[in-house]
């Protein structure tokens, strides 16, 4: 499903761009973060922002016309209610896993991101996100933190909490990696590859106290 900007701001699909950009305006002062006295303020900032996306696509003649043939006949009517932030983050989700699968890792990032910040609730989208974080230089920080972001959606997802182990593992956590390897190894106890990552952690501990205390030559 593709994100109906015509319904995001609340026009019809005819609408000029004068038109458009009044609306926008007039929703911007009632919907901008900053006027927000909500508890919930990271949703009226995914809000707007999601406005700011919409009135940029329809006035620029370009990117309006191909958004036009991606909705279709779809929406030709405006509809006055407020956008569906899961489909949106559906839609996000669904351009991250094509510019994966097209070795995009840049791109696929900022997709699973934006998914992420229109559904936080949606375990997944974080999942690809840290899937995404690891094929990016200098991104580590990243991946661990929306891994784990994950795996507190989904705490008993074997498959986030195997990944969550790996990842920490590639940072240098390793007593978060032995944990979450534990955790996985409780929901899917016959899994190899769980089995084998755990045991070789637990080696390198092991190695690791029987190293300490040894030393070839005392500091002067």
């Amino acid at each position: 499903m593709k994100v109906n900007y015509y319904e995001v701001l609340g026009v019809d699909r005819s609408a000029s761009e004068p038109e458009i950009r009044e609306r926008f305006r007039k929703l911007a002062r009632e919907q901008h973060p900053d006027r927000y006295k909500g508890p919930d303020k990271a949703d009226a900032e995914r809000k707007f922002q999601t406005l700011t996306e919409a009135v940029n696509v329809l006035t620029n003649t370009a990117r309006r016309k191909q958004h036009d043939a991606e909705i279709g006949s779809a929406g030709s009517r405006a509809t006055t209610g407020p956008a569906d932030f899961v489909q949106v983050a559906k839609v996000y989700l669904s351009r991250g896993v094509k510019a994966y699968k097209e070795g995009d890792m840049s791109a696929a990032y900022e997709n699973f991101d934006m998914a992420a910040k229109h559904n936080p609730a949606d375990g997944k989208a974080f999942h690809y996100l840290a899937l995404a974080a690891t094929r990016i230089p200098a991104y580590s920080r990243q991946a661990v933190q929306a891994i784990e972001t994950a795996v507190q959606r989904e705490p008993i997802n074997p498959l986030f909490l195997r990944d969550a182990g790996s990842i920490c593992k590639r940072a240098g956590l390793t007593a978060k990696a032995e944990r979450y390897l534990e955790e996985a190894l409780k929901w899917d106890t016959d899994n190899p590859e769980i089995r084998a990552s755990l045991a070789e952690l637990r080696q390198r501990g092991e190695a690791k106290e029987g190293g300490k205390g040894f030393t070839l030559f005392k500091k002067g």
